[in-house]
């Protein structure tokens, strides 16, 4: 009995429609013209997908699948055809009638005639992805209130002060401290402390501007970055938090949380430590002078 006829081996038609992905060859012709010369498996991942279309013309048809990856998608294969290097890339394909797919892409370019052609596979990497969604967030965010936490605000902050100092625009950062926290926790217990940090946390977000990013650097110090802003403005909108905040009842009385902050404006090129100092120290003029006010430094 030879190989062929062994009663286990199963035939390509069979087992390729089993695969958890797609076989492919894709060509792209030195005009531009690209096709799908054959497209199988995946599954019902292909089920709502023209074949026929893919396999005359699909260049049309594959900014479609892509949408906003497509110019990312169209680069790498760029890339792969000029120094014909394997294809790597992935992409969101939408479906139907559930959300979008995650898709990777992965094949090696052979040269053809009057173009490149290349072979591989494309695998349904959703869950994967959603699962890197979820460790990212996990890194960059608070556990107890839900905002990003010093690590994610020092990147965000780091690429706004490159901004900043680009387009010479204004950028103004708040030092959030609330009044004596520690005898807040002495009074009513670490359970209503994490409370109030929570709510304060969600007041916050709600009261600042969608623009602006507040963080938790840690314990009862909180920070917010606010793009576009002149010192001015921020001491305008600080001072409108921190009234809000001591009106607000967190469930130990009006009045009995409040906040010192500090402001100040970034100066074009300066470290953003010496930003942060500065506002430090606008923070600890705001607590000297009796808490619950604002204090600035130009």
């Amino acid at each position: 009995m030879s190989v062929n006829d062994h009663p286990e081996r199963l035939s390509a038609n069979i087992i390729i429609p089993m695969i958890p992905g797609v076989i492919f060859q894709f060509y792209s012709s030195t005009s531009g013209h690209m096709k799908f010369p054959y497209l199988e498996g995946g599954g019902d991942l292909l089920n709502h997908i023209d074949r026929i279309q893919l396999a005359n013309d699909a260049g049309e048809l594959l900014e479609y699948l892509t949408g906003c990856e497509f110019p990312k998608v169209m680069s790498a294969i760029e890339r792969s055809a000029r120094w014909m290097k394997p294809l790597t890339t992935r992409f969101k394909l939408p479906t139907p009638n559930e959300k979008s797919r995650w898709i990777a892409v992965c094949a090696n370019p052979e040269a053809a005639v009057n173009g490149v052609r290349w072979t591989g596979v494309m695998m349904d990497i959703t869950e994967q992805v959603f699962e890197e969604q979820r460790l990212r967030k996990l890194c960059d965010t608070d556990t107890l209130t839900g905002l990003p936490n010093r690590r994610k605000l020092m990147m965000h902050l780091s690429h706004l002060a490159s901004l900043s100092a680009r387009h010479c625009t204004p950028l103004s950062i708040m030092m959030i401290d609330i009044d004596h926290f520690k005898l807040l926790n002495d009074r009513w217990g670490h359970l209503k402390g994490d409370s109030v940090l929570k709510q304060l946390a969600t007041e916050m977000t709600r009261l600042l501007r969608c623009e602006d990013m507040v963080a938790r650097l840690g314990g009862e110090e909180f920070m917010a970055v606010l793009p576009l802003t002149p010192l001015q403005q921020c001491h305008k909108l600080a001072d409108r938090l921190r009234e809000a905040i001591s009106q607000h009842d967190f469930g130990v009385g009006v009045g009995e949380v409040t906040l010192s902050i500090g402001v100040a404006e970034y100066r074009y090129g300066e470290p953003l430590t010496s930003l942060i100092e500065r506002t430090d120290k606008a923070l600890y003029s705001a607590k000297d002078v009796g808490r619950d006010c604002v204090c600035l430094l130009s």
